[in-house]
């Protein structure tokens, strides 16, 4: 005969409210307890543990059949599960919780009890990693310890013979990202440490691990990981002086396109965002390097420059491809990329080409994996293949490019054989052809490069380099091989003089 209804829930009331109590109460000892050793922190965890599984014990009730009881507190999530003589059950019993769950035959153990009933509780700790540390699991590699679930807890309470009949299963979610390079480990807390014996990983993807013990107790999945290289001085400071040096000749092509008088017929509308799309791209990328360690624990920031990151790079492919459109219709039309007679594409229509074919691509990669940003250096996750986001449309672009520049030459050799009176107009198309085909290749290679470093330093370095340098290309091929920029150079650089000497 079951205790009635009201008692149970004046019951349940009482337990949720002093483990709440006690939950807060450990975490201001918790804070008091930031320079306490390794053993302490283990003690104080071991009477967590056994306060709460006291507690929780006190909601087991009398059943005939099959009765359940579930709390959802803060910083801990409990079911208690109970059988009778008389359960029907046809399958093993399943609790959950959150981010774990545990399958048990609580219906084979009842059989071995006298009373032919048993009960199972089954509790998950939000913060318990904060007191049983993975660093407690003691290996003999020296490895980073990561705890990739919540810390569980199960027990057979008010149940004579606590023997299992059949392994019990438990599922862990992962609450922090899969490293697929690390190993994951099935534990149990033993006193003062974690230890592995009597369970093992039955099934893990990215998202969630099985595991299967041959005994109840609390239990964590961790995660051991090689640590990360140590920082290469040299690279990072010729990393630094190579992309300063790049923003500045960015910014100096940028200033010549704005402020140098150019022929009637160019248009510098496609050159103009490559450099500022790549600009702030590689601002952005120096200032994230250089504050990682910050942004890092701002997990919301992190994945938010991510984002802009991968608009920015690919809004300057997409401006490029764009300038490959505009050569290919200068060629066939025998004419500059624009006449003032006649207009090719409107800047307007460029513009809104040019940035929000790359905001699409970013939207829709948002919506697709929004977990997909934030990787540990702030760029995007290699996770599900999640890269190809930004490598395919670059991929893509860069294969419609070589497309257009075949077409390019194909045209410009068919119409130097019919036209000999456009000599200097076709030798300037040629020459726009070669330095439009450079910039593809200098701003295109890089990144096809960074597919094959594969932890290569000379590799690495040759990528650092010839990525962090397109913006002096760019002023190279554009502004000091240019006969008209040249010329006005050494007018600017006259009146300085005369300035000065004044």
């Amino acid at each position: 005969m079951g205790m009635p209804k009201g008692f149970s829930l004046v019951k349940r009331k009482t337990v949720t409210n002093i483990l709440t109590f006690a939950f807060n109460a450990s975490e201001k000892i918790l804070e008091s307890l930031s320079t306490a050793s390794p053993a302490e922190l283990a003690s104080h965890g071991n009477l967590v543990l056994k306060t709460s599984e006291k507690l929780i014990s006190a909601l087991v009730k009398p059943t005939d059949t099959s009765d359940s009881v579930n709390f959802t507190l803060p910083a801990v999530e409990g079911q208690v599960f109970m059988v009778g003589p008389k359960v029907t059950l046809d399958k093993i019993p399943r609790l959950d919780t959150t981010n774990s769950s545990v399958s048990i035959d609580l219906i084979g153990i009842a059989k071995y009890n006298i009373e032919g009933s048993a009960a199972v509780a089954f509790m998950s700790y939000v913060m318990m990693e904060n007191l049983l540390k993975p660093d407690f699991f003691k290996t003999s590699n020296d490895t980073i310890k990561t705890m990739m679930s919540t810390v569980i807890s199960a027990t057979l309470p008010k149940t004579t013979n606590t023997n299992l009949t059949k392994p019990v299963n438990f599922t862990f979610r992962h609450i922090r990202e899969f490293d697929p390079n690390g190993s994951l480990s099935c534990v149990y807390w033993n006193i003062s440490e974690w230890i592995v014996d009597g369970c093992s990983v039955l099934k893990t993807n990215r998202s969630y691990t099985v595991c299967s013990c041959v005994h109840l107790s609390t239990f964590a999945l961790i995660m051991q990981t090689s640590p990360p290289p140590e920082s290469n001085l040299l690279l990072d400071l010729l990393n630094l002086v190579c992309v300063i040096v790049g923003l500045v000749f960015f910014s100096l092509a940028l200033l010549t396109f704005a402020l140098c008088q150019w022929s009637p017929g160019v248009n510098n509308v496609a050159r103009i965002n490559i450099c500022i799309s790549l600009l702030l791209a590689h601002l952005l990328l120096l200032l994230t390097e250089q504050f990682l360690s910050f942004i890092r624990r701002q997990q919301v920031l992190c994945a938010v420059i991510a984002g802009l990151l991968h608009f920015l790079f690919l809004s300057g492919f997409v401006w490029m491809f764009i300038e490959a459109v505009l050569l290919y219709i200068c060629v066939k039309n025998l004419s500059q990329i624009s006449s003032k007679k006649r207009e090719v594409l409107s800047t307007r229509f460029l513009c809104v080409i040019g940035y929000v074919v790359a905001l699409v691509v970013v939207c829709v990669s948002v919506g697709l994996v929004p977990e997909g940003y934030g990787s540990e250096h702030c760029w995007i996750k290699h996770d599900k293949g999640f890269i190809w986001s930004f490598l395919g449309p670059v991929c893509v672009i860069l294969a419609l490019n070589m497309i257009l520049f075949i077409k390019i030459f194909i045209t410009l050799n068919s119409t130097l054989k019919k036209l000999n009176a456009e000599v200097s107009q076709m030798k300037q198309s040629k020459v726009l052809v070669f330095k439009t085909l450079a910039q593809c290749v200098v701003l295109g290679c890089p990144w096809i490069l960074g597919f094959f470093t594969n932890g290569s330093k000379e590799l690495e370095i040759i990528f650092l380099i010839l990525n962090s340098q397109q913006g002096t290309f760019i002023f190279l091929i554009y502004c000091v091989l240019n006969n008209e920029v040249r010329q006005q150079y050494r007018k600017f650089f006259r009146c300085l003089c005369c300035v000065k000497q004044h």
